[in-house]
């Protein structure tokens, strides 16, 4: 197995785009509700931002996925901290990429001077929760019913490591 990383480019996006519009229409893994634009993923990941970095993820070169570190709250205070969001193709799940996925953004949020990594998880996200659990990741946050999909209330949890 080969894993590596590359900064996001803008001819990444569709296919980025395209992986996570089918965890917006198949899961709870994110809230938006309907699927979104490459023009709006763009506006996410921030593409060439010095601190709030984004790569595609290869798998024996080939895109398996895509993460990157965002902004945690917009307020100056905070920029020590980082939200890090990962998603992977349905067909790599399983395979460990997530541990290599947060080894490697841990490594990139040291190296621009950030403190902590913040993981939002949907709580029925069992695999994901489990990803950063394993990665040292601790329970800081749970707030309830906090928004709706598919018709049904669900939960968010949070969970952070000091780098």
């Amino acid at each position: 197995m080969s894993v590596s990383f590359r900064p996001i480019e803008k001819n990444d996006l569709r296919e980025v785009t395209s992986i996570y519009n089918y965890y917006v229409e198949n899961s709870t893994a994110t809230f938006h509700l309907e699927s979104i634009t490459e023009m709006e993923m763009e506006d996410t990941l921030r593409i060439g931002h010095s601190l709030y970095q984004s790569f595609v993820v290869l798998y024996n070169n080939e895109i398996c996925g895509f993460c990157y570190l965002g902004q945690f709250r917009k307020k100056e205070a905070y920029d020590i901290s980082a939200e890090v969001t990962l998603y992977i193709k349905p067909d790599f799940t399983g395979k460990q990429i997530g541990v290599d996925i947060l080894a490697f953004m841990e490594k990139v949020a040291k190296n621009v001077g950030l403190k902590n990594l913040v993981g939002v998880i949907t709580s029925e996200n069992t695999g994901s929760i489990k990803l950063f659990e394993k990665c040292g990741y601790f329970k800081v946050g749970h707030l309830k019913n906090i928004g709706v999909k598919f018709g049904r209330a669900l939960d968010v949890v949070s969970y952070q490591k000091e780098i």
